[in-house]
């Protein structure tokens, strides 16, 4: 399918092919590409996680769906949910686009648990005459057999005055005796804004006013605003778009930004002493990452490995895009760092130690799965490169250049065989302490590299479409010994 056109992005579920809809499904399952551990839709395209929640005895996990080939169009919530964070079950679609006020999509948002159900808090997307754009704040409740009753007048029904209808992406969370609701915003002038707004039963909200975090400019809009607590500090998740990257450096056509405080101002609406801006995850493929304060003390996250706007080779083959692995957030040392969730040891198979000195190139794996964890300690004052991905000769690979003298890492996609957004640079670069050991926990899936360094200080994620034979692992470099462990993964269950 060649030309998308607005009357087949938009057309009913009900009205499409089945045999087509099923062709997606059987292309999917045959790709090369297909990962074997991470979330990815069964057919069309993924994007943002929705509703990260802990109820009923389960972690639920929804995602927004276009089931019917690899571009955005009539979206839905599509349901998981699991015990372990790890294995997934399928649930089916959580939200159809099915009423007045969610006609032309089920947009992003997420879930709280309110007593024995699961307030389900989403955008709904409406076009009018001329495609002119309705947004609603919808609400919906789920029981605890999984059944979703949408609530039928909107949480919010309009976008506050001085505001336009890009208004979107809700985070219900619990404040004080009642609830906060935080929504990304665009003002009259064209200016990316978080709004805040009060509830004390969760149906009937207050806007408090405009989000006082930062004197600099976010752009033209902020997508999915997350305001979690850390330590009992305020920590703002976002997606500012258009932002100058004079005001927090990115390269990525949109960032994922966080913000740390020392405390919240919910009389003034505002994050008190807020540190710089950091990028949440300095590699090539993170946005609208959901996160929410767990029951069990923890604070987890999970982001969508994709961006807007842009292509991937997947599509050609009638799908796009992964989640993240589900992440553990921290603060220390005044950053947010972030590791993959504890649970992931349980995809733990056949565990290998890897070890040598650096120099020539050397290979740590051949033939491998490319569905592995690879934990690495590399020595103060060494430099090399890390191969993920690699054919037999090294020339097609993900490259990983580390240098811990002089305390910069790069990531470096200019040598994979299938070459994607290279208008937005082919490398990343993160900057460290000088001459000190660098620990690396890498995890590789098919098609998805995450790269966390030195215990979630960093994290930078990859999207990589190798060839057939291109599943070496490879490591060269000067000056001491390296250690290390490998374990090849098993499958989730989702998948």
């Amino acid at each position: 399918m060649n030309e998308w056109t607005t009357e087949m992005r938009y057309r009913p579920y009900e009205k499409w092919n089945q045999t087509y809809a099923q062709q997606l499904i059987d292309a999917k399952k045959n790709s090369p590409w297909h990962m074997n551990y991470h979330i990815q839709p069964n057919s069309g395209l993924l994007n943002d996680p929705n509703g990260f929640s802990y109820f009923n005895g389960r972690w639920h996990l929804f995602y927004q769906l276009y089931p019917y080939g690899p571009v955005h169009g009539l979206k839905s919530w599509y349901h998981l949910s699991s015990t372990n964070l790890v294995d997934w079950q399928d649930e089916g679609y959580g939200l159809l686009p099915n009423n007045s006020y969610d006609s032309h999509g089920v947009y992003s948002g997420t879930a709280l648990p309110v007593g024995d159900q699961l307030l389900l808090a989403y955008t709904g997307n409406v076009r009018g005459e001329n495609w002119s754009r309705a947004s609603y704040q919808l609400g919906a409740w789920m029981d605890q057999n999984n059944h979703v009753t949408k609530i039928e007048k909107p949480l919010i029904p309009t976008p506050p005055k001085g505001y336009t209808m890009h208004f979107r992406d809700p985070q219900v969370i619990p404040y004080g005796e009642g609830y906060l609701l935080v929504i990304g915003a665009q003002n009259d002038q064209g200016e990316g804004k978080v709004l805040v707004y009060q509830s004390a039963n969760v149906t009937d909200w207050t806007l408090l006013g405009e989000l006082d975090f930062t004197n600099d400019s976010m752009g033209f809009m902020v997508e999915c605003p997350n305001l979690l607590f850390i330590d009992e500090r305020p920590v703002l998740i976002f997606c500012p778009q258009g932002m100058e990257k004079t005001v927090a450096p990115y390269e990525n056509i949109y960032p994922n930004m966080v913000i740390i405080g020392d405390s919240f101002d919910v009389e003034n609406v505002k994050i008190v002493n807020p540190q710089p801006l950091q990028n949440l995850d300095d590699g090539f493929d993170v946005y609208a990452t959901q996160a929410f304060n767990a029951p069990d003390g923890r604070v987890l996250s999970v982001g969508w490995a994709g961006l807007p706007e842009l292509a991937y080779p997947t599509d050609t083959e009638g799908w796009a895009h992964c989640l993240t692995l589900v992440r553990e957030l921290r603060i220390q040392d005044n950053r947010l760092y972030q590791q993959p969730v504890a649970e992931h040891q349980a995809l733990r198979q056949t565990q290998t130690s890897v070890q040598g000195t650096l120099a020539a190139r050397q290979a740590v794996v051949t033939n491998t799965t490319n569905c592995y964890e690879l934990e690495v300690n590399l020595p103060a004052d060494s430099q090399g490169t890390l191969s993920f991905f690699a054919d037999e000769q090294n020339n097609h690979k993900l490259a990983l250049h580390f240098d811990t003298k002089n305390g910069k890492i790069i990531l470096d996609r200019s040598q994979v065989s299938l070459p994607l957004n290279e208008v937005f640079g082919n490398t990343r670069t993160i900057t460290l302490t000088q001459n000190q050991a660098v620990k690396l926990q890498v995890f590789a899936d098919k098609s998805i590299c995450e790269i966390f360094v030195n215990d979630g200080e960093y994290a930078l994620t990859s999207r990589v479409f190798p060839q057939a034979g291109e599943t070496h692992l490879f490591i060269e470099g000067n000056q001491g010994e390296y250690t290390g462990n490998y374990w090849e993964l098993r499958s989730s269950s989702q998948n």
